[in-house]
């Protein structure tokens, strides 16, 4: 997701990091967010994404791209459900 040219077109207009952009629809849609990062620079980064906002335009083309596919799990299926539970053992 920080890589995807998407993101980076909109980061650029508003001369903005991807992770930036990524946290500011985020905020606008009311999500509570908590970044993590232990980079004193990235945490300044971070706290930087109320002095701009996305247009409708923007906050449209971020929701465009849910693909209803986790980056990292799905916990609809039942094969990985069954994995974390084993794991979690």
């Amino acid at each position: 997701m920080f890589s995807h040219p998407t993101i980076a077109t909109l980061a650029k207009k508003h001369n903005k990091s991807v992770a930036q952009v990524i946290l500011r629809w985020l905020v606008q849609r009311n999500v509570i967010v908590i970044p993590k990062t232990t980079k004193k620079e990235r945490m300044v980064e971070n706290f930087n994404v109320f002095d701009f906002s996305l247009d409708s335009k923007d906050m449209q083309t971020m929701a465009g791209l849910d693909d209803a596919k986790s980056l990292f799990f799905d916990h609809r299926d039942p094969k990985m459900v069954k994995w974390l539970n084993e794991y979690r053992e």
